[in-house]
């Protein structure tokens, strides 16, 4: 590694330090919000229609919140984040893979022949904290699918029973189970600061973007403006998730031999590589060294991003 590519590395580092350690905390920044707030009513500045809608702090830094909140790709990382359910902010996945980059890409360094490969391998170590909330992500939509049925049901004894719709989500936030206890919750939460009943499933509907809640919001919107026992719908609705999800299980038992070798197929050269390099580097040296070997590498790691892709999509059957 040159002397410029190191120092270039220790700035970026060094900087990365000094802006977590000298960010202000939440309570900090917290009493200098509350401060403002009271000199601008002191001194007659505070509109009084100013908006009461709550929103979403992407970074615990000021000057850096307001930078996000005007590129469209934070809030969606937000959304992302927001789905997962996790307690990192925008300005902390951002930061902390900036810096993964940083570090994969010196380390990288060390045993790459080319600073393109050592980015690539950079890049891959920067993305772990995304493939990490996607799967968190996939786990809990899993989840709520396997929960919707039984909450479906609850939604309908409790209309039997003579509750309005606003008690029947209120019930199911309280007697449910994570993570469909959490969104019904903030539905209701929703209706209570004063939010229609259509707004408040709509957004249920983009935080599970999941087929089966599409089934219930529509379900449910449609009753309210055509009338009807919604009950009866409701039961309906719930034997149709549970036949897509018996069968989405079916399939999922076909196509397990096809997953399985996706999963090999993609995992075996790198295991290989470590493997041959740990008993004999010299052995892999020619491929790293040698400008056709390099080319090699690209073309490889092309196509097994195109036949991951192609097995995707073959055992990818949609219900």
């Amino acid at each position: 590694m040159s002397p410029a590519w190191l120092f270039g590395l220790i700035l970026v580092l060094t900087f990365v330090v000094l802006v977590f350690a000298l960010r202000p905390t939440k309570s900090e920044e917290a009493l200098r919000q509350r401060l403002r707030t009271i000199e601008r009513v002191s001194t007659g500045t505070m509109d009084d229609t100013a908006s009461i809608l709550r929103q979403e702090s992407l970074s615990d830094i000021p000057w850096l919140n307001e930078f996000m909140q005007q590129v469209p790709v934070f809030p969606r990382l937000q959304h992302l984040l927001t789905q997962a359910e996790s307690t990192w902010s925008v300005g902390t996945l951002v930061s902390g893979s900036f810096v993964l980059v940083i570090v994969g890409t010196w380390l990288g360094s060390f045993r790459a022949p080319t600073l393109a490969l050592a980015i690539l391998f950079g890049l891959v170590v920067g993305a772990i904290p995304y493939v990490y909330l996607i799967g968190k992500r996939y786990s809990r939509f899993r989840r709520f699918e396997e929960l919707l049925p039984d909450t479906i049901d609850l939604m309908a004894r409790a209309l039997r029973a003579g509750h309005t719709v606003t008690s029947a989500i209120e019930m199911v936030s309280t007697e449910g189970s994570e993570p469909v206890a959490s969104e019904f919750r903030r539905i209701f939460e929703e209706q209570n600061f004063g939010l229609p009943l259509r707004e408040a499933m709509l957004n249920l509907a983009a935080r599970v973007p999941l087929p089966d809640v599409s089934f219930l919001v529509t379900a449910i919107l449609v009753q309210k403006e055509t009338g009807g026992n919604l009950a009866e719908v409701l039961d309906k609705a719930t034997a149709v998730i549970r036949e897509r999800f018996r069968l989405r299980g079916q399939l999922r038992v076909y196509t397990a031999q096809g997953r399985l070798t996706g999963w090999i197929l993609a995992g075996l050269p790198f295991f290989m590589f470590v493997l041959l390099n740990l008993v004999n580097p010299e052995y892999e040296k020619i491929l790293l060294t040698d400008p056709v070997g390099q080319k090699l590498i690209y073309l490889g790691i092309g196509l097994m991003v195109t036949g991951g892709w192609v097995i995707r999509k073959v055992i990818d059957i949609r219900v």
